[in-house]
């Protein structure tokens, strides 16, 4: 089976992607910075359930130190590479954004000039539904103009893409940028809303509720996300000889082996049915307290998600209600509640 590198392999969805690929059998190297970004137990706990697998090799670097990406894409000689390290979460832009830059747009940086030296198959990059910033046409497409980001942290995603299909135009690296949309699930990070809403709600704590609720989000359960990103590592990008062979609604470049791709639900559910379903599977009802919507922060997401579909054959397929029971479900029994 393939050698895959997994940047970012401790976080919420690294370890679920090296969990199944592990499972698949591939042979799996991690590499994660273990930040204090949020609980930093939660990803040794990650780290050390995946190392229990003897294809899984960890490593504890950042990926915005020089030369740590180049001599280990040289030495593992991975040939699918699936980036996920970066710094994310819209709000925390605001406060901190020079750790956008160096983890966002360095950590890329040196990624890409270690492929450059060093090839591989497929290069999956994740990007974010953020980028669609201020687009108001929904559902989001790729195909879509996405040039008007409202938070740091969306831009530092929109420019990694840009960086990667220079290096895809280049150098012949086959790049396939993923955009998530709203990842919820079981080990989840905790500065999430599902997760700070479960927590909130047992404490008999108020949660906040942005823009009096008025908010939708394309709910997509981590399960339906690595599945997603699963397929995509057996589609790279081809480049194509005429522009003309590219299918409409394909974000296929005309002049690179490039191509974007969203991962969502493709269903979005209203911000309260949302909090519904997790008052339904605590039962228990959230005291809630109703403010204005927060800076960089978008009142709704969508995914078109015709092009995962016809690129995989996926489409998700957990409802917010089943999705919601199996992360309170694991709350509870990880921290005895």
């Amino acid at each position: 089976m393939p050698r895959v590198l997994i940047t970012g392999s401790s976080g919420f969805i690294g370890y679920h992607l090296a969990k199944r690929l592990l499972e698949d059998g591939f042979e799996v190297i991690g590499l994660d910075a273990m930040t204090d970004y949020y609980d930093v137990t939660l990803k040794e706990r990650r780290q050390q359930m995946l190392s229990q697998n003897p294809g899984f090799r960890a490593i504890n670097a950042r990926v915005e130190t020089d030369s740590v990406l180049a001599d280990l894409v040289a030495e593992a000689k991975p040939n699918i590479i699936v980036h996920l390290a970066a710094q994310a979460g819209v709000r925390y832009s605001i406060d901190n954004p020079r750790s956008y830059v160096d983890s966002n747009l360095i950590g890329t940086f040196n990624l890409l000039e270690a492929v450059r030296a060093c090839p591989c198959d497929h290069l999956l990059i994740a990007s974010t539904s953020s980028v669609y910033g201020a687009n108001a046409k929904m559902p989001y497409a790729e195909t879509d103009k996405a040039d008007l980001p409202m938070s740091f942290y969306a831009a530092t995603k929109k420019a990694t893409e840009a960086m990667a299909h220079s290096y895809a135009h280049l150098y012949g690296i086959p790049v396939t940028m993923f955009r998530f949309f709203t990842v919820y699930g079981p080990w989840g990070r905790p500065d999430m809303a599902h997760f700070k809403f479960t927590r909130a709600i047992l404490n008999n704590e108020p949660i906040d509720i942005y823009n009096h609720g008025d908010m939708s989000r394309d709910f997509t359960y981590i399960d339906d996300l690595v599945a997603g990103i699963r397929g995509l590592m057996d589609a790279p990008p081809q480049r194509v000889a005429d522009a003309a062979e590219i299918n409409e609604g394909d974000s296929l470049s005309a002049v690179a082996p490039y191509r974007v791709v969203n991962v969502g639900n493709s269903a979005p559910v209203p911000l309260m049915e949302f909090i519904a379903a997790i008052e339904a599977a605590l039962g228990q009802t959230a005291q809630k307290n109703f403010m204005e919507m927060q800076p960089g922060d978008v009142p709704a997401t969508w995914a078109d998600g015709t092009l995962l579909s016809d690129l995989t054959g996926y489409a998700p397929k957990t409802s917010v209600q089943d999705g919601v029971a199996q992360f309170v479900a694991w709350y509870r029994d990880y921290y005895q509640v």
